[in-house]
């Protein structure tokens, strides 16, 4: 694969970020036209707020159908629960102001601590149960008899606006999340063909890296599909499980191709063969159109390029480092198997057969959940919120109640970003942006020229560009906080008033929000992305070391999906750190590898075939791997485990073992290759 190649298919990635594509328009034009429906429905329902309806539709929509019944569905269950959450505080609390608050602050706190350790769309709902009760629970405030009205109005409002957008997303030219899983799969391997052709041809290693992280990226989109398609279709449900076993394999091809680009074979006359034909194959494929048309010749030839692979070279053509050239073998052979069981899972999503039953044993492996982190969030939201309530109180300023609000929204919706920060300020200045625009229309516009034609002429042409912004995930967050807070300062209502004090009054309440929720991140026990991070690398090592030392050992593709949880997982927190980043998620698709290889020598020491003494030596060597992983602090000097590894192979080699017992040895070296590779990857934080 040639830099030239490389360079041109980012050139054509960066030029589709920024010029619309029809999807986007339609994108666009849908979500304008059901927020109208939606407004016009809340008109005819009269509506108390009928600005709810249409925002909801802005809130929900995401350029795949199944996105949005996500989206939706999980808002309408966070505001039910943030409803009845209002309900039942304000019946029990509301006679007592500062109790109120203070109790609803704690069920923030509740709320965004379980967000903290749940995914999207599951974590949105969590993080909409807690500020729900406080939008609720704050205008019903001295009136408790109210709170049921206003918990009902709102839950009709939100219902009502996802029912437009989810329709319309369904039924007007709709973009399924099944149809994007195959496409972006597709996507995937073409990559993972570039990237390995440049790979085997000694390509730009910039280059090389840059595609390395957009696969890594893409893996967490292909996670992400997975669980929209299955609201999208039940029918879809079976085909999950091959979306979830093909990223793993995906994970494991792109480590073991990195891998023989790291470390370039010396030219004998084994490998030349097996690597010639590889890079033919992915050469063709990346370039050849159609080419994933049909697997079948694909899978055949990779059959053939395996067993070539995973034969024994003959001893005489071996240039001193047999073991070495065993190991390369070993890396090639997986990665084409690995290749080969992503095309599988390909035809899989595109004719999906019926499950097997799945046996009931379950994987020596956990979940990583950030508790320290989800508790430093839960408190910084649940103390924002109830200082900021406190000075409402005080003060008695009735505009505040609106900042109480905000802050409370803010501070619980983005607790869990990697940059909470950025993500916060960019919030605000979509927010900024949108109040001119709101002021023209909804102060000067349509008080003079009222009607819903009036309505759709000055309007449309304000969301339909910022609707295409949203369909670009270069301003997607901008462009959702303009359009929602565009239509929450221009409160549309069938009668327009100029009415300008109010409107200052509560859009300075709305922006002091968001700067004291901003201020909030910055101050209070302030997100330090690296220490996720490091807290999720501990967990792979822990991972590897339970591999070494449990009972039970999992099935690969229980492994390779828990692998790729965790990447998923660490992906957002470091991919914009540089080289530091490059290096952790390096490491991280390694540790893919070394489990694999642990695996591979837990099934070899419990083969009648290997001499006892060598399976005493494997669990040795896997003892002390596990302590490696779990003691050794960054900076500290590599333990014996990684030259024991290298020491024992040599010995398998001088002994002239058997085809077993070399593959052992490979293994053996190329853990010790991943580990010398990355090595503060592979060793304990001090933290």
């Amino acid at each position: 694969m040639t830099r030239t190649r490389l360079k041109g298919y980012f050139e054509t990635s960066l030029a589709g970020l920024t010029q619309p594509t029809r999807s986007d328009w339609i994108f666009a034009l849908r979500t304008v036209s059901a927020g109208l429906i939606a407004l016009l429905a809340a008109y005819a329902l009269k509506l108390d707020h009928p600005q709810w309806a249409m925002m909801t539709v802005f809130i929900v929509a995401q350029p795949v159908a199944g996105m949005v019944l996500a989206k939706g569905f999980y808002r309408l269950l966070g505001t039910l629960v943030g409803g009845i959450a209002a309900i039942g505080i304000t019946t029990v609390f509301g006679t007592n102001p500062w109790v109120l608050v203070t109790v609803l602050a704690i069920w923030i706190g509740i709320c965004t601590f379980v967000s903290s350790l749940l995914r999207n769309p599951e974590a949105y709902g969590a993080a909409l149960a807690g500020y729900t009760a406080m939008i609720i629970g704050l205008p019903a405030f001295g009136q408790p008899h109210l709170v049921v009205d206003l918990a009902v109005a709102r839950c009709a409002e939100i219902v009502l606006g996802i029912v437009c957008a989810g329709l319309t997303s369904r039924l007007i030219l709709p973009k399924l999340a099944s149809d994007a899983i195959v496409s972006r799969l597709k996507r995937c391997i073409l990559d993972l063909a570039t990237y390995a052709g440049g790979a085997f041809s000694g390509g730009d290693p910039a280059t090389l890296s840059a595609l390395h992280r957009k696969l890594v990226t893409d893996t967490q989109t292909l996670g992400e599909m997975r669980a929209y398609a299955r609201l999208e279709a039940p029918s879809f449900a079976p085909r999950a499980h091959p979306v979830r076993r093909t990223i793993g394999q995906l994970l494991s091809a792109l480590s073991a191709a990195r891998a023989l680009h790291s470390h370039a074979a010396p030219k004998n006359a084994a490998l030349i063969p097996v690597r010639s034909e590889l890079q033919a194959l992915v050469g063709e494929m990346a370039t050849k159109p159609g080419a994933l048309d049909d697997t079948t010749p694909w899978v055949a030839r990779l059959d053939t390029i395996s067993a070539k692979a995973r034969q024994m070279p003959d001893a005489s053509t071996d240039q001193g480092d047999r073991v070495g050239t065993i190991t390369r073998l070993t890396i090639a052979a997986d990665f084409a198997d690995a290749l080969k069981q992503v095309l599988r899972g390909l035809d899989a999503l595109r004719a999906p057969a019926t499950r097997p039953a799945r046996g009931s044993r379950q994987p020596a492996l956990v979940v990583h959940r950030d508790y320290a982190g989800a508790s430093r969030n839960a408190v910084r939201a649940a103390l924002a919120t109830l200082l900021v309530a406190a000075f409402w109180l005080t003060t008695k300023w009735s505009e505040a109640a609106g900042t109480v609000i905000l802050v409370a929204v803010v501070s619980s919706l983005f607790a869990a970003r990697p940059d909470p920060v950025q993500v916060a300020w960019g919030f605000f200045k979509g927010t900024l942006l949108a109040l001119p625009f709101a002021f023209l229309v909804g102060q000067i516009a349509l008080p003079a020229l009222p009607g819903f034609g009036w309505f759709m002429l000055f309007v449309v042409p304000i969301l339909v560009p910022t609707a295409l912004a949203m369909a670009n995930p270069r301003y997607v967050g901008v462009a959702t906080a303009f359009a929602i807070n565009f239509l929450a300062f221009l409160s549309p209502h069938q009668a327009m008033t100029y009415d300008p004090g109010p409107f200052f009054a509560g859009s300075a309440s709305i922006l002091v929000g968001i700067l004291l929720a901003i201020g909030v991140f910055i101050v209070v026990l302030p997100a330090d992305p690296w220490l996720a991070a490091n807290r999720i690398v501990r967990a792979m090592r822990e991972d590897l070391a339970r591999l070494c030392l449990h009972e039970r050992v999992p099935r690969r593709s229980a492994f390779e999906s828990l692998a790729y949880d965790r990447i998923n997982q660490l992906m957002p927190l470091v991919q914009n750190a540089g080289q530091k980043g490059d290096a952790v998620l390096g490491g991280g698709v390694a540790a893919v590898t070394v489990g694999l290889e642990v695996l591979r020598l837990r099934d070899a020491s419990q083969s009648h075939a290997i001499p006892s003494e060598t399976a005493l030596s494997i669990a040795n060597f896997l003892r002390g791997l596990a302590r490696e992983l779990l003691f050794r602090a960054p900076g500290d000097p590599q333990t014996s485990t990684v030259t024991v590894a290298r020491q024992y192979a040599a010995s398998i080699a001088q002994r002239n073992g058997t085809g077993e017992l070399l593959q052992i040895a490979a293994s053996l070296r190329i853990i010790a290759a991943a580990m010398e590779d990355f090595p503060d990857f592979f060793a304990r934080d001090k933290g």
